[in-house]
Formats: structure tokens, sequence, C-alpha cells
């Protein structure tokens, strides 16, 4: 792997990755969130889109292990539950489907997942339903099958979640323990089924400490220097024009 990793300092797709990872470290410091999203369509563009899979979800689990101990006693396991096992399960089909699309459709799936997220944070729309293990399971397969094709799995967890009621706490420990349960399974799926290998996880080894080094920032340099609307919105902009970036690509030279 040592030998790899030297290898890959000399690719010009690994600084363009390293500055993408560092903004999303930026977004995931201010904002708590965008980070995959972010990372995903460009990655995608850089290395393709079974590599990006792997990197990202590695770069996403290894923050998740991190802030899991923190946060485990607010989780809400009743619909944690039957979510993330629905998630696992809809995995295989996720990888499958990977395996099966060409580059371009991914990118273009993952850039029109983010604008159609963005979009909704924006109008401000929230799920209305009632929350039951039935509508976790819908939510967590959805999620789980668009993480193995995408690795953007967040918009309909996130949505879900963020609708209740819930305080901040349990908001933010429900959402990092959902990704610390699922991710592990992701990750072997990805390396069994034979469509990335381990030069992925060499990338994510590389370009983590960018990741902490930017979240780092994030929260030293914008901390109280505007409101949480106001990072939100940036973040929000900033993911927006990342997935409106991929769309027009796919246009453009299709």
């Amino acid at each position: 792997m040592l030998s790899y990793i030297q290898h890959l300092f000399a690719d010009i797709g690994l600084w363009t990755a390293i500055g993408v990872t560092l903004v999303a470290g930026l977004m995931r410091g201010f904002a708590g969130f965008g980070s995959a999203m972010l990372m995903a369509p460009i990655f995608a563009i850089l290395f393709g889109s079974a590599d990006m899979i792997l990197t990202v979800v590695a770069i996403e689990t290894i923050v998740s292990i991190q802030l899991f101990p923190q946060v485990r006693r607010h989780a809400d396991w009743k619909t944690l539950a039957p979510m993330s096992i629905a998630a696992c399960i809809a995995m295989p089909f996720g990888v499958w489907a990977l395996a099966s699309v060409d580059k371009g459709t991914i990118v273009t799936a993952v850039s029109a997942i983010i604008v159609a997220f963005v979009s909704l944070m924006w109008l401000g729309w929230t799920y209305r339903g009632r929350r039951s293990p039935i509508a976790s399971a819908t939510v967590g397969a959805l999620s789980g099958a668009m993480m193995a094709t995408t690795s953007v799995g967040g918009p309909p967890v996130l949505l879900y979640l963020l609708s209740g009621s819930d305080p901040p706490a349990v908001n933010r420990a429900n959402i990092v323990t959902y990704y610390f349960l699922t991710q592990f399974l992701l990750i072997a799926i990805v390396l069994v089924s034979g469509v990335a290998g381990w030069d992925a996880l060499a990338r994510a080894v590389v370009l983590f400490p960018m990741m902490v080094l930017g979240a780092w920032l994030g929260g030293r340099l914008f901390h109280g220097l505007a409101s949480e609307r106001v990072y939100r919105n940036v973040a929000l902009a900033i993911l927006f024009a990342t997935g409106l970036f991929g769309l027009l690509r796919n246009l453009v030279f299709s």
C-alpha cells in the first residue's frame, strides 16, 4: 500500500481530490453535513464510480467511528433498527446496479439527487407522515440502495429524520449512528464483489487527514462569524453548484 500511496501523489487527480476533500471537511465543520455529497460527483469523474463509492464511504466511516461513542446514548434505536436493517438488505442490489451502469449515468444520478435534495431543503419541505417501523424500513431501503450505487444515501434519511420534533442532539446521534451501522457492510460488499479494490481504500487513507483538517478549520474559522442559517445556506449553495456542475458536464460532453 505504501508504494501505491507514493504513486498517488504523482497523480494530478489526487491533488484535485485533496482540495475537494478539504472543502468537504470545511462544510462538515461549519454545517455538519454534505461532505459525501460534495465529494461523490467529483470523485466519480476523477476515479470512476466504483472507486468513488469505496473511497467516499471509507472516509465517512472513519468519521463515524470517531463520532459514534460521543452520540450513541442519544440515538433513537426504535427508528434506527428497522432503517439500518433495511438499508443493509438493499445494499447488494445497489452494488449490482453500480457494476451494471456506466460512469456517466452514475455521475448524472448523483448530481440529480444532490440538486433535488438541496432544492427541497431550500423550499423547507419535510416529511409529514407518521414515523413507523414500515416507514423507517422504506427510507432505509431507499438510502441503502442509493448509498451502494452513488455513495449518496443521506438525502432520504436526512429529510426523514430531521422532519420530526426530536432535539438536535437526537437528530445528530441518529444520523451518525445510522452511518456507523451501515457503512462497514457496504465496504465489505464492494470489496467482496470486486467492483472496487484496495487501491480505493489507500486513496481514502491519503485523503482522510484533509477531511479532519478541513473540519477543524471549519469549526475554528467560522465559529461566531455568522449565524447557523448562513452556514447552512453556504453549504447548500456549494452542494447545488457541485450537483449542477455534474449535470451540465454530462449533458455537454455526453
